[in-house]
C-alpha cells in the first residue's frame, strides 16, 4: 500500500526557483532535473504545471521544434551587488 504525502515544496515554486536561477530551458531539460526531487512526477503533470503557470503570468512556453519545447520564467530574480 503506497502512502502519499504532501511536500513541503510545490512543484510550481521549484520549476520557478530553477528557471530564475539557470535561465531559460527545453521543458525535456527541466523535467530531467524534476524528476531527481520529484520521484512520481510524470511529463503530464509537468505539462499541467506549466500550463496553469503559464495562464498566471509566471512562465512563457513558446514552442521550438515537433515535440520540443522552451520553458522561460516571465520575470527573473533581480540581482544584488
Amino acid at each position: 500500500m503506497s502512502v502519499k504525502t504532501w511536500r513541503a515544496h510545490p512543484l510550481d515554486l521549484t520549476i520557478l526557483e530553477i528557471l530564475q536561477k539557470k535561465g531559460g530551458m527545453t521543458d525535456e531539460e527541466l523535467f530531467n532535473m524534476l524528476k531527481e526531487d520529484y520521484e512520481g512526477l510524470g511529463f503530464g503533470a509537468l505539462n499541467k504545471t506549466l500550463m496553469k503557470m503559464e495562464v498566471q503570468g509566471k512562465v512563457y512556453v513558446s514552442s521550438l521544434t515537433k515535440g520540443k519545447r522552451r520553458v522561460e520564467a516571465t520575470q527573473r530574480k533581480e540581482q544584488t551587488r
